[in-house]
């Protein structure tokens, strides 16, 4: 596959990209600490429903009061289910289905590699963002630096059979081709996308979660728990998906999907901050290796090929 420059080729991120991508890394490194409580009490397909069940309302409802209107997602009826499958009922499957025999770790960093796939597509599927090797670099640096920041943790939990790893490395090539579909919807507000794609999540799971758990027990959890669904599902998914789907727009698939990179950075820093939790020194290490990726793929401080 040739490594290619063209004029057709996006630039590098301008500051507000860079400070998106940040956010949208933080906050949704910081769902975990909403999960954790989450899940405690709500089987995960369940979680998943009442996450993308209430998002899907609450956007519906920004868009009914402050526009845009609805209506233009549904040229798009069929796109979105594509979507919905893409970017969260496979991966979702998968990566639960990869965590019953593998440890945080070894998913992180398999989750890590979502850039990678997502710059094969791209390469392939669209004209203006081909490989380069500061891309191919910045990623390299950045999955390595995951694997680092993990540390000992991550050979620990080494073992475990294949078809786990290649459920996880499944959800990352789902995730790269969720962004190459996001990438269709030219000219439609990201409110749109992603109340679209929240609200055909919703229409998957609900005979998934029916067939799978009946309604027994469904509003059974406590008022933390709720608490706990309501920041994921308002500020982790309907903000994060605005965000994420106006970063697809702005500045493309493959710089979207760095968030990947982010997320296990930012969790670690939430826990020590928030959480008292220790900083290890390999943890600094695997961030700065993630910080100089990152810088790598911007091309600007490194020159770009």
């Amino acid at each position: 596959m040739a490594i290619t420059t063209t004029t057709a080729m996006r630039g590098p991120m301008v500051l507000k990209d860079w400070a998106q991508l940040l956010l949208l890394g933080a906050i949704w490194g910081g769902s975990f600490f909403f999960a954790r409580i989450a899940v405690a009490e709500l089987p995960p397909l369940v979680l998943v429903l009442f996450r993308v069940a209430i998002a899907a309302l609450a956007l519906q409802l920004y868009l009914g009061l402050r526009g845009p209107s609805f209506r233009l997602a549904l040229p798009h009826a069929g796109l979105f289910f594509l979507l919905a499958l893409a970017n969260n009922v496979i991966p979702f499957s998968l990566i639960f289905a990869g965590q019953t025999e593998l440890g945080a770790g070894v998913a992180s960093v398999l989750n890590s590699t979502t850039p990678f796939w997502t710059l094969i597509l791209a390469n392939a599927l669209t004209s203006d963002e081909k490989l380069s090797w500061n891309k191919l670099a910045g990623i390299a640096l950045g999955i390595a630096g995951t694997a680092v920041m993990i540390g000992p943790g991550l050979v620990a939990g080494l073992g475990g059979p294949v078809w786990a790893k290649f459920a996880l490395v499944g959800a990352s090539l789902s995730y790269a081709v969720a962004l190459m579909i996001a990438r269709r919807f030219k000219g439609v507000p990201s409110p749109v996308i992603a109340t679209g794609q929240l609200t055909a999540s919703t229409i998957v799971m609900i005979p998934v979660v029916l067939l799978s758990h009946g309604t027994a027990n469904l509003f059974s959890a406590s008022p933390p728990v709720w608490a706990a669904v309501l920041a994921l599902a308002l500020l982790s998914t309907a903000f994060a998906y605005i965000l994420y789907f106006n970063l697809v727009a702005s500045a493309g698939a493959t710089n979207a999907s760095l968030v990947t990179l982010i997320v296990p950075a930012s969790a670690i820093l939430l826990g020590f901050l928030f959480l008292g939790e220790r900083l290890e020194l390999f943890e600094l290490g695997g961030m700065a290796l993630i910080a100089f990726g990152l810088v790598t793929i911007d091309g600007r401080l490194v020159g770009r090929r």
